[in-house]
């Protein structure tokens, strides 16, 4: 048995535009269903949700014959964490709140084994197939993929060193939080986080490295692609399933 290519990173390479959404839900079978859907990702969220390791691994193997490569969004920047996620077969993980390169080089070698970094080994773990995966050890590194967060406005004045770090395969710009870090808290669509949001992808793509971005609108979604974004979540899937019952909900309480 050979390890599995990461699809993920490799689209990421060939800055091939990635259509996904955002998991929060902490299901298996929500994850089953938005997995077939047709997305090339699907960010399941650790930092604003409540999944556990035991949950993620479901969703993992419930996602695992579906079209999206599943994205991981650890809690923190934190080896233990990042370890035990890639050891249940996570290939690509997302890191919140990376404001420098020193952050960005402990993320970059808390996901490689020694010497190139620190990852903790185990032999037998599920990202291995127990064992099964010849030569796991020797090629883990070369399939894991590292997205890097930037959501202040102190991380923005350092975006093109954080993104020139070996080992960092793409920049995530989190537009809730960099917009309250300008200022306008609950306001990502005011014009100064908007403009920031198209400057840094100007300036990712002038350092030849691939942005992504999270939006709650179409609109805002085609805007973002316009702009140069090449990883783009289309949308939330607790939010998907609020609006749809609300509208539900709404249209049998309509009176004639």
């Amino acid at each position: 048995m050979d390890i599995r290519p990461n699809a993920f990173k490799r689209a990421l390479e060939r800055r091939e535009l990635q259509i996904g959404l955002w998991s929060t839900l902490c299901s298996n079978l929500a994850a089953e269903v938005i997995a077939h859907a047709g997305f090339d990702w699907i960010l399941l969220d650790t930092e604003h949700s409540p999944n556990e390791l035991p949950d993620l691994v479901a969703q993992l193997q419930a996602m695992s014959l579906g079209t999206a490569a599943p994205v991981v969004r650890v809690a923190w920047n934190d080896a233990v964490l990042i370890k035990r996620i890639l050891d249940i077969g996570a290939q690509t993980i997302l890191l919140p709140y990376v404001q420098s390169v020193e952050d960005a080089e402990r993320a970059v070698a808390a996901v490689r084994y020694p010497p190139r970094g620190i990852r903790g080994v185990s032999a037998g773990s599920r990202a291995s197939q127990y064992g099964r995966i010849k030569d796991y050890l020797r090629k883990a590194d070369g399939e894991v993929g590292l997205v890097v967060q930037i959501e202040t406005r102190s991380a923005l004045e350092h975006l093109e060193a954080i993104a020139a770090v070996d080992g960092v395969d793409g920049v995530f710009i989190g537009p809730s939080d960099l917009s309250a870090s300008l200022g306008h808290l609950g306001e990502p669509g005011h014009p100064e986080t908007q403009r920031a949001l198209e400057d840094a992808v100007r300036r990712l793509v002038r350092a030849g490295k691939p942005a992504g971005i999270l939006a709650v609108s179409e609109s805002d979604a085609r805007r973002y692609i316009d702009w140069g974004y090449r990883f783009v979540a289309v949308g939330i899937d607790t939010t998907i399933l609020a609006r749809g019952a609300d509208t539900l909900a709404a249209a049998f309480k309509t009176k004639p």
